[in-house]
Protein backbone atom coordinates (compact mmCIF):
# COMPACT_ATOMS: atom_id res chain seq x y z
CA UNK A 1 0.00 0.00 0.00
CA UNK A 2 1.25 3.22 -0.57
CA UNK A 3 1.93 5.65 2.02
CA UNK A 4 0.41 8.78 1.97
CA UNK A 5 1.18 10.52 5.41
CA UNK A 6 3.01 13.45 5.60
CA UNK A 7 2.42 17.19 4.83
CA UNK A 8 1.75 17.73 1.23
CA UNK A 9 2.20 21.38 -0.66
CA UNK A 10 -0.69 21.00 -2.87
CA UNK A 11 -1.57 23.64 -6.18
CA UNK A 12 -4.99 23.52 -7.22
CA UNK A 13 -5.87 24.84 -10.58
CA UNK A 14 -9.63 26.28 -10.38
CA UNK A 15 -11.50 28.29 -12.32
CA UNK A 16 -11.46 31.22 -10.39
CA UNK A 17 -7.02 30.81 -10.67
CA UNK A 18 -4.83 28.74 -8.65
CA UNK A 19 -5.39 27.76 -4.68
CA UNK A 20 -2.34 26.89 -2.89
CA UNK A 21 -3.23 24.19 -0.12
CA UNK A 22 -1.50 22.32 2.35
CA UNK A 23 -2.33 18.45 2.57
CA UNK A 24 -1.60 17.12 6.13
CA UNK A 25 -2.36 13.40 5.64
CA UNK A 26 -1.82 10.79 8.55
CA UNK A 27 -2.15 6.93 8.73
CA UNK A 28 -3.02 4.52 11.29
CA UNK A 29 -3.86 0.87 11.44
CA UNK A 30 -4.93 1.24 7.88
CA UNK A 31 -7.08 3.99 8.11
CA UNK A 32 -6.27 7.69 6.07
CA UNK A 33 -7.25 10.92 7.64
CA UNK A 34 -6.37 14.36 6.38
CA UNK A 35 -6.94 18.39 6.91
CA UNK A 36 -6.74 20.62 3.84
CA UNK A 37 -5.53 23.96 5.27
CA UNK A 38 -5.44 27.53 3.29
CA UNK A 39 -4.75 30.99 4.27
CA UNK A 40 -8.82 30.88 4.44
CA UNK A 41 -9.79 27.80 6.52
CA UNK A 42 -8.97 24.38 7.42
CA UNK A 43 -11.25 21.23 6.66
CA UNK A 44 -11.41 17.76 7.70
CA UNK A 45 -11.23 15.04 4.97
CA UNK A 46 -14.60 12.56 4.93
CA UNK A 47 -14.94 9.09 4.15
CA UNK A 48 -11.98 8.99 3.15
CA UNK A 49 -10.61 5.77 0.98
CA UNK A 50 -7.46 4.29 -0.26
CA UNK A 51 -7.24 1.97 -2.81
CA UNK A 52 -3.35 1.37 -4.25
CA UNK A 53 -1.59 4.52 -4.97
CA UNK A 54 -5.34 6.52 -5.18
CA UNK A 55 -6.57 8.18 -2.35
CA UNK A 56 -10.29 9.83 -2.52
CA UNK A 57 -12.49 11.35 -0.10
CA UNK A 58 -14.77 14.63 0.31
CA UNK A 59 -14.29 18.17 1.39
CA UNK A 60 -17.50 20.37 2.79
CA UNK A 61 -15.47 24.05 2.77
CA UNK A 62 -17.40 27.57 3.24
CA UNK A 63 -14.52 29.99 1.00
CA UNK A 64 -14.70 31.35 -1.30
CA UNK A 65 -18.30 29.57 -1.60
CA UNK A 66 -20.31 26.67 -0.31
CA UNK A 67 -19.08 23.93 -1.88
CA UNK A 68 -18.75 19.87 -1.71
CA UNK A 69 -15.59 19.09 -3.23
CA UNK A 70 -14.76 15.55 -4.60
CA UNK A 71 -10.73 14.83 -4.82
CA UNK A 72 -9.13 11.85 -6.49
CA UNK A 73 -5.22 11.86 -6.02
CA UNK A 74 -1.98 9.29 -7.49
CA UNK A 75 0.91 9.60 -5.06
CA UNK A 76 4.18 8.12 -6.29
CA UNK A 77 6.72 8.63 -4.05
CA UNK A 78 6.69 12.19 -2.93
CA UNK A 79 4.75 13.23 -5.79
CA UNK A 80 0.93 13.49 -5.65
CA UNK A 81 -1.85 14.01 -8.77
CA UNK A 82 -5.31 14.47 -9.47
CA UNK A 83 -8.16 16.21 -9.56
CA UNK A 84 -10.76 18.13 -7.22
CA UNK A 85 -14.44 18.06 -8.30
CA UNK A 86 -16.56 21.06 -6.79
CA UNK A 87 -20.39 20.73 -7.60
CA UNK A 88 -21.60 21.08 -10.76
CA UNK A 89 -18.05 22.60 -12.14
CA UNK A 90 -15.50 20.91 -14.12
CA UNK A 91 -12.96 19.11 -12.38
CA UNK A 92 -9.86 21.25 -11.13
CA UNK A 93 -6.47 19.35 -12.08
CA UNK A 94 -4.42 19.56 -8.90
CA UNK A 95 -0.54 18.42 -8.03
CA UNK A 96 1.62 18.48 -4.75
CA UNK A 97 4.92 17.50 -3.73
CA UNK A 98 5.81 16.10 -0.21
CA UNK A 99 7.21 18.44 2.25
CA UNK A 100 7.78 16.19 5.22
CA UNK A 101 6.34 12.68 6.21
CA UNK A 102 4.39 12.38 9.89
Amino acid sequence: MTNFAGSWNVTIHTPIGKMEVVFDITEHEGVVEGVARSDEESVDFVDAVADGNQLKWTQHVTTPMRLTLKFEVDVEGDTMTGTSKAGPFPASKLEGTRASTS
